[in-house]
């Protein structure tokens, strides 16, 4: 029977294991998905199995800066009570040192090379020796890298771990221009920009966003009245205002003393200050659990679950 790549994926959910031991397990017992989590049990590769259905959304952010490299890693928890566990904090800290130092394009290519603190072992199957310590479902979600070249980047961690942000930027080397890109990364994280500037945004977005503006009008009987023109002005209008919101230079730079001058106009008056120009060029912000399902448990209840494990 042929190993298809969505019987991988199934099975590595299942278990736990990684893609390629997932892989070699399938095509041992030709495709057979129960013998395949027995294969992967027997080599000890799938003590997490139980665990590894349970969503993970909690959890740690962790940046690293080494100079004008850096990255970011999302690891993910079930519960907020692990987050804070010491064994934990010191493996997220260990998965972002890997992760400085990979040459892998994907979390699929990072989770199958060789564990750094062990080699024997690969990411994957370290992450699984850990889940069975912990006694919690752990997931490596995702990383990023960025290389500043000749210019800065700055991190940012909010919340003890909860948001994690990274900011590149052409700039001199100086303590102005640093001060500045760490007030912008706490920008960032408190008011989750979409994009740098707009130029960023592409026109199949603009496009979408006024066939929806479009929508909401024509439903409403006093609005779609109004003459073509003015409807097409009130919907640039909205995607505007839109723009503020989502596009970092646009929006209100929240430590304004008058609450409006724009990050764009702060970055100006920065550039005069640090001798040379500030231009961003990218920011990572990752949050944990984003996008992700939570389960509802009150401290109480997690407590009480990890005292009886």
């Amino acid at each position: 029977m042929a190993v298809t790549a969505a019987m991988v994926k199934e099975l590595r959910e299942m278990t736990g294991a990684g893609m390629m031991d997932c892989k070699k397990a399938l095509t041992a017992v030709d495709g057979d998905m129960d013998k395949a989590v027995e294969f992967l049990r027997e080599k000890g590769l799938a003590a997490a199995a139980k665990k590894a259905g349970r969503i993970a959304a909690e959890g740690l952010v962790k940046t690293i800066v080494d100079g004008k490299k850096a990255v970011v890693v999302e690891v993910n928890s079930e519960t907020d009570f692990v987050a804070k566990n010491a064994d934990f904090q010191a493996y997220v800290a260990q998965v972002a040192a890997q992760a400085m130092a990979t040459s892998a394009a994907d979390i699929d290519a990072f989770l199958e090379e060789p564990w750094s603190e062990d080699p024997s072992l690969t990411v994957a199957q370290a992450l699984s020796e850990k889940i069975s310590v912990i006694g919690e479902n752990l997931k490596i979600r995702r990383f990023e890298k960025v290389d500043a070249g000749d210019g800065l980047v700055v991190d940012y961690i909010h919340g003890g771990g909860r948001i994690g942000v990274l900011v590149q930027a052409e700039a001199p080397e100086n303590d102005a221009a640093k001060e500045a890109l760490k007030n912008i990364a706490m920008q960032i994280a408190a008011m989750r920009p979409q994009y740098v500037s707009r130029d960023e945004v592409s026109d199949e977005f603009l496009n979408h966003e006024r066939e929806i503006l479009m929508a909401q009008i024509m439903n409403d009987p006093k609005e779609s009245s109004k003459p073509e023109k003015v409807i097409k002005g009130m919907i640039e209008g909205r995607i505007s205002k839109e723009m503020k919101d989502i596009c970092l230079l646009d929006q209100v730079y929240v430590r304004a003393e008058d609450g409006k001058q724009t990050v764009g106009k702060y970055l100006q008056e920065v550039s005069k200050a640090a001798g040379a120009p500030v231009v961003l060029k990218k920011f990572v912000r990752f949050e944990t659990g984003e996008g992700l399902q939570k389960k509802e448990e009150d401290f109480a209840a997690e407590v009480a679950k990890q005292m009886n494990k």
